[in-house]
């Protein structure tokens, strides 16, 4: 063994020597690695021990007609979630699954061992088990899990690692964050982790993932922090952790810790084109949760978030060049809801939100995240970018409604419409906005501008997206009424310095922003 360990110390040594001399043999790193230095990874097992009593397995039971049913709700749809291991028909899915991997195969037999009569096939009036993952966050029996694990579940049991089972109540349940929080009854203390700052851990920091994975029980796994900040496109607040510690079906609902056994995320989903772990995980950061967490614990039927009222996109380079903004951050405001906090206190449609009470506003989802953190009745300090130059603004956020949407035209009775006469820019065949084609794209007196009938292939507009039935609101945020001033502004455009074009558009009641570059366009009209 000595032998070996003297071999590997040789190789390290080498390779350092190999990779530590920099440009005419310059050394990179002040102290070279030598034998001497190497020492043994150390071990994991004091942080196990210290906190795998807190960590439990959580049982949620569907009964009859209503887990026969739940097979085809949308909830099952979801990529990214469902990770809970099914004893029945529900089967999580992930990114990239593939439905006949061989590993299903060895499922299917692991379960026939441990539950007989099992043969894949549920009867729809039959019980289905789900088993996922949670952890004890309070002596008196409070434990943390994902929504998912159990959501629809007419009966769930809290099951700790000596086998004993605790019946539990589902105290309140986030969809939107995909958390849940439970309480089961003690006796005495039981064993419990406490948080710790997510905000505070870095990419390569090493992580601890505990669970209970294909319902095997209390299973570990290693890894680091891989990225963060995730987006997979499975909620509004999206923000996950990446790790690369081995995380299966079960596992959902599990901690994940630090180093100092602190938990720091809450492991919800994998990619897997097969089933089963490749290293790519996702923990909802315990910045995110705690305080979702702490308002269900508090007896809130539902968790309070802040409403600014806008309707953001995304701020591409070609959006940043044809608003003079020096670069391509923040979130760009497509819309403003009627009567919400944003119009109230002055924002308008083009304002590109820069940061928000000091936080910089760098990706277009940064921006939900820290409005829904803020609280209700508290006044923002929002710095906007308009009219080429940064301005204040002071809304009053408000609580968001449980349907939050922005004004929309009722639909009205759909008749046959008139051919208009169209005006060509640009590669564009435009027509006015009557009623006609109102009806037709059932576009309420509130939009104003024109309509796209045609795109050509070789418009600059083609590669952006734009396509007939848009209508053209505002070029260069300034508001269009008829083809013939849309086309005027168009060739305008085409003529200045700035060689490109920024559109508001509306395309089925929603209102975007479309930036084209027109270095080479040609009217193809």
């Amino acid at each position: 063994m000595r032998l070996r360990l003297n071999y590997l110390a040789a190789i390290l040594f080498a390779a350092s020597l190999a990779i530590g001399a920099g440009p005419a043999g310059q050394a990179i790193a002040e102290t070279a690695v030598t034998p001497q230095t190497i020492t043994a990874l150390p071990s994991l097992a004091p942080l196990v021990k210290k906190v795998l009593p807190a960590v439990v397995n959580v049982s949620a039971e569907e009964k009859g007609e209503a887990a026969a049913t739940d097979e085809d709700s949308d909830n099952n749809d979801t990529p990214d979630q469902d990770q809970d291991q099914d004893q029945g028909n529900k089967g999580g899915k992930q990114f990239g699954q593939n439905q006949n991997s061989p590993f299903d195969e060895l499922l299917r037999k692991f379960f026939e061992q441990q539950m007989p009569g099992f043969n894949g096939q549920q009867p729809r009036n039959a019980e289905r088990v789900a088993l996922g993952s949670g952890f004890i966050i309070d002596p008196s029996g409070y434990v943390v899990t994902n929504n998912h694990v159990v959501q629809g579940a007419d009966k769930v049991t809290v099951i700790f690692q000596d086998d004993t089972r605790h019946p539990a109540q589902v105290v309140g349940r986030d969809s939107k964050t995909d958390l849940a929080l439970l309480k089961i009854k003690a006796d005495k203390p039981l064993p419990y982790v406490t948080w710790g700052d997510s905000n505070a851990a870095q990419v390569g920091d090493w992580v601890l993932a505990v669970g209970n994975p294909f319902g095997l029980g209390g299973t570990v796994s290693s890894g680091i922090i891989s990225a963060r900040g995730r987006d997979i496109h499975s909620g509004p607040y999206d923000d996950y952790l990446q790790l690369d510690a081995a995380i299966n079906r079960g596992n959902s609902g599990g901690p994940t810790f630090n180093l100092a056994g602190q938990v720091i995320g809450i492991n919800t989903a994998i990619y897997s084109p097969n089933g089963g772990s490749v290293g790519i995980g996702f923990a909802i950061p315990s910045s995110l949760a705690k305080p979702v967490l702490e308002q269900l614990r508090s007896g809130n039927h539902k968790v309070l978030r802040g409403w600014l009222g806008v309707q953001i996109q995304e701020v591409t380079p070609e959006i940043a060049k044809s608003l003079r903004l020096p670069k391509a951050e923040g979130a760009l405001v497509a819309d403003v809801t009627v009567d919400g906090p944003a119009q109230k206190s002055g924002f308008r449609q083009g304002d590109v939100i820069l940061s928000f009470d000091n936080h910089n506003i760098r990706h277009v989802r940064d921006l939900p995240i820290i409005v829904a953190e803020t609280r209700v009745g508290e006044k923002a300090n929002v710095k906007v970018w308009r009219d080429g130059k940064e301005t204040m603004l002071n809304p009053l956020i408000a609580e968001m409604p449980n349907n939050p949407k922005l004004a929309a035209a009722s639909p009205q009775k759909e008749e046959k419409p008139k051919e208009p006469q169209h005006v060509s820019a640009l590669g564009l065949k435009l027509a006015p906005l009557d009623q006609d084609w109102r009806t037709r794209l059932h576009i309420g007196k509130n939009v104003k501008g024109v309509v796209v009938t045609s795109v050509a292939n070789t418009s600059p507009f083609a590669h952006e997206g734009l396509q007939p039935g848009d209508i053209i609101q505002t070029i260069d945020q300034e508001a269009v009424l008829s083809p013939k001033e849309a086309a005027k502004k168009l060739d305008a455009a085409r003529a200045g310095k700035n060689k490109s074009v920024l559109l508001l558009i509306n395309r089925n009641g929603n209102n975007a922003y479309v930036a084209v570059s027109m270095d080479k366009s040609e009217d193809n009209g």
